[in-house]
């Protein structure tokens, strides 16, 4: 029998993927599940997009390509980052890769090893802590709370830092809170960084999806100094509603670009040919189609809040950007309903899943046991009929 690697082994199973799989098994049984575990927009892919992935199969683009990606595509990016944030990018800077977080794995593959640390506030997105830990680094990692807005401090940061320490990974707007870190907060980060010479993993690819008054930054645009020492995450998925695209990228130093460009080359080669001529077009296209599909997003957000909030024993958090809620259920434990008394955030998403037909994330997979996720990339329609069926059933 063959033996499982211990790297293998000590990698969890994706909790959004697994609480989808299990809500598309009760479908499949006839039960009428509302699924709000999966980040993905549920709006579809622009028909100008679709359009230019079709002509990139007529025209024949659909061979291999180099394995960063193809030099249009990189030019494209690094106009756009000069247009968007003033950021000065060569194509030499960016890299094209199946997806966000193989970016995020091919930038922590070229800069950790065992021994190293990386430093990750909680709650975070699944993946970040299990990418670290495949490179056989240390992920660090600094609670935060609702009523911080789920926003580290500087004196957490600087507190967390150690000999070790190697990287920051942040994410604004985040996964799974939707906060968004103030500039000047992040700008303290900076000096933060700085001062203790480690390197940033900026995952900003919810930038785009922002409400109100909140802006996203671009965390390399905020000092002299940290082009050098950081590492942009974006990608088309969230923005363009391109998820089964595979299109996302990472822009950085010269050096580090490269090495993550021999670890794609032996890891994946190239990503898809016809998805990169798709997002090339997508970031050059008309993009009034955004407008609309935020202004709904947040009408959901105000939607679901408000709804979550009316719940007893629930405190949801309001969130400036991306399209989750998520929210405190401590309030219910011990609560005498259907599947209950339940004493974690699984046992609540376990029993929300089983008697009200909600599927939802448990926080404890992202790093904030107490607490649950719910995707708002769903018709108001299903929305309201979520929250019914979760009020109903936590009444008893």
């Amino acid at each position: 029998m063959l033996g499982i690697s211990k790297m293998a082994a000590g990698v969890e199973p994706s909790a959004t993927l697994a609480a989808a799989a299990r809500a598309r098994q009760l479908k499949a049984e006839g039960k009428d599940v509302l699924d709000f575990s999966v980040g993905e927009p549920d709006f579809p892919t622009p028909p100008f997009i679709c359009d230019a992935g079709k002509q990139a199969i007529d025209q024949g683009k659909t061979r291999y390509t180099p394995a960063s990606g193809t030099i249009e595509l990189r030019k494209t990016i690094a106009a756009w980052y000069q247009a968007e944030y003033g950021l000065a990018v060569t194509p030499e800077q960016v890299i094209v890769s199946g997806g966000a977080k193989q970016s995020i794995h091919n930038t922590l593959a070229a800069l950790v090893g065992p021994g190293d640390e990386v430093i990750i506030p909680t709650p975070y997105w699944v993946s970040y802590g299990d990418l670290v830990k495949m490179t056989g680094a240390t992920p660090v990692l600094v609670h935060t709370t609702l009523d911080a807005g789920f926003r580290m401090t500087t004196h957490q940061l600087e507190a967390a830092i150690t000999p070790r320490t190697k990287l920051l990974l942040l994410n604004s707007p985040s996964n799974p809170t939707g906060a968004v870190y103030p500039r000047s907060t992040l700008e303290a980060f900076a000096e933060v960084v700085i001062k203790h010479n480690i390197g940033v993993i900026s995952d900003e690819i919810y930038e785009k999806l922002v409400y109100g008054d909140a802006k996203a930054t671009c965390f390399a645009t905020l000092a002299p100094g940290l082009p050098e020492r950081t590492i942009t995450i974006s990608g088309v998925s969230k923005t363009y509603a391109m998820t089964g695209w595979r299109i996302g990228w990472a822009i950085g130093p010269k050096h580090v670009v490269a090495a993550m460009g021999n670890i794609q080359s032996q890891e994946t080669s190239n990503p898809s040919s016809i998805s990169q001529e798709a997002a090339r077009i997508a970031l050059t296209g008309d993009q009034t189609f955004l407008g609309p599909m935020i202004k709904e997003f947040e009408a959901r957000r105000d939607l679901v809040c408000a709804g979550l909030n009316k719940i007893p024993g629930i405190r949801c958090f309001v969130p400036d950007g991306a399209f989750y809620a998520f929210f405190d259920v401590t309030g219910t434990f011990g609560k005498t309903v259907a599947g209950g008394p339940f004493h974690t955030d699984t046992d609540f998403c376990k029993a929300a899943l089983d008697h009200a037909l909600v599927c939802l994330v448990q926080g404890s997979a992202f790093g904030a046991p107490g607490h649950a996720r719910l995707s708002f990339a769903a018709s108001r329609a299903q929305l309201e009929e979520g929250l019914r069926r979760l009020s109903h059933w936590l009444a008893g």
